[in-house]
């Protein structure tokens, strides 16, 4: 069974400048705080260690997403691209923008797709200037990508923001609502808001829910997974949030969880496929 991990940061260019590797102590205790080890290949920086790990845990491909934040550092849309460009077939590439200018952040898009990224990642609560997720600011980026059907990431839980209202579903809930055709993914699947992250994505059939680190042994995790098991079966993404959590032990820890096995085949690859545009 082909796996794709929704949520994954290797350790090259501009990702080893962001705190989960500049701050290794920081990262491994947040790691054993969900109930695991740290990953070798994060503690040695090394890609050839973490190719090793997705294999071992049948992980065929990593979703690696460009950043644009002061808080947490940045990734260029080029050094996702030229990670998906050494890897072939290995890695798929999402963009990012700055949305702080709505004419260079379209200009940001389209070179984003130019590169053969597959969507666009939005940190509103991370930006240099925190924005809540329905800010009328980031209204023209999500007119444009559902007119062109490119999918997007808002990351919506955890430590997004400032303080916890950045997170607060009430703003997924309302750009769902103005942009019906838009597909869009939460990343830290909306974690605590967790019951009502949920009730989103239950009357928001464009919403898709990616708990990722948050889904491991945290409070919550029996609410994602009874939706995973029900109504969101066909929108929830698997990710692992690797460096935080191991690639190879976070897949052995999901498989283990109560999920109709006929299920895990979508949750694990075709879910993501298909907000991706990767299935016919």
């Amino acid at each position: 069974m082909s796996i794709i991990d929704f949520r994954l940061r290797p350790p090259l260019k501009g990702f080893l400048d962001m705190i989960m590797y500049a701050d290794a102590e920081r990262r491994d205790r947040i790691t054993r705080q969900h109930g695991m080890e740290p990953a070798p290949s994060a503690g040695a920086r090394s890609m050839e260690l973490l190719i090793s790990e997705m294999v071992a845990a049948g992980v065929t491909t990593g979703v690696v997403m460009g950043r644009y934040s002061d808080l947490y550092g940045s990734v260029s849309n080029q050094d996702v691209a030229d990670i998906v460009t050494a890897y072939p077939g290995r890695f798929i590439g999402i963009g990012s923008v700055d949305p702080s200018n709505r004419k260079n952040a379209i200009k940001q898009i389209d070179e984003a797709l130019a590169l053969g990224l597959k969507g666009i990642n939005l940190e509103p609560g991370a930006y240099p200037v925190p924005m809540y997720a329905d800010d009328r600011r980031l209204y023209p980026i999500y007119a444009y990508c559902e007119d062109k059907g490119i999918p997007v990431v808002v990351m919506a839980g955890g430590g997004a923001g400032p303080d916890l209202s950045y997170t607060f579903p009430v703003h997924i809930d309302r750009v769902a609502g103005d942009f019906p055709g838009l597909r869009i993914a939460i990343s830290h699947g909306g974690w605590p808001w967790v019951q009502e992250i949920l009730h989103v994505a239950f009357r928001r059939p464009n919403v898709y829910v990616s708990p990722d680190q948050y889904l491991c042994n945290m409070a919550g995790t029996d609410d994602y997974v009874k939706a995973a098991n029900g109504f969101l079966s066909e929108r929830f993404l698997y990710a692992s949030s690797y460096p935080f959590v191991s690639v190879k032990q976070y897949a052995d820890w999901f498989r283990h969880l109560p999920i109709k096995p006929e299920l895990m085949e979508r949750l694990m690859y075709r879910n993501a496929a298909e907000f991706l545009g990767l299935t016919a």
